[in-house]
């Protein structure tokens, strides 16, 4: 079998018509945090099954609906989802343990805004971040990545960018 995901993280509120287009030929949406509102998630779930963490931004009650990490197995493959993660050799507090503790074959994060895909070595396992989906930030692109998950692994990683987040705004 094979399941097909879209990634996306730190929507802060704003959730780009574009990303419901591509959010129709997957079989589940990601949130790797910094929702915003119920409103994106809302939107998200009326397409897809949603599997979300909560972010930094994000307040009680999307943090009593969603939680902090995320520990789960598709496909055959263990998956660890955070919202502040850090990047492989800079990983954020506490997470070098519970990457020793879970083993994912898949660590996904958010909340830098800076999109970034690698394989760590000392890991074993693929880095995703997708970057920023919303408007708020520092970023100057949205992005957001597609993939595939089949026979244990992540596969067919396309990126999404959605060009210049000004251009949300026309």
């Amino acid at each position: 079998m094979m399941k097909k995901i879209l990634l996306l993280s730190d929507t802060h509120s704003f959730l780009d018509a574009r990303i419901l287009d591509y959010a129709k030929d997957v079989d589940e949406i990601w949130h790797a945090g910094d929702i915003g509102s119920f409103e994106v998630t809302d939107a998200l779930q009326k397409l897809k099954p949603l599997r979300a963490v909560y972010g930094n931004i994000d307040n009680a009650i999307i943090r009593q609906q969603f939680p902090e990490d995320l520990f789960f197995e598709l496909e055959g493959v263990t998956v660890f989802m955070t919202h502040i993660g850090g990047r492989p050799k800079r990983y954020a507090n506490g997470i070098p343990e519970k990457l020793r503790r879970i083993k994912p074959q898949l660590f996904i994060c958010g909340h830098s805004h800076i999109l970034k895909v690698a394989y760590d070595n000392d890991k074993e396992l693929l880095y995703i971040n997708p970057g920023a989906a919303g408007k708020h930030g520092f970023h100057k692109k949205q992005t957001l990545i597609k993939f595939e998950l089949a026979n244990g692994k992540a596969q067919h990683l396309v990126v999404i960018e959605l060009g210049d987040k000004t251009a949300a705004d026309a």
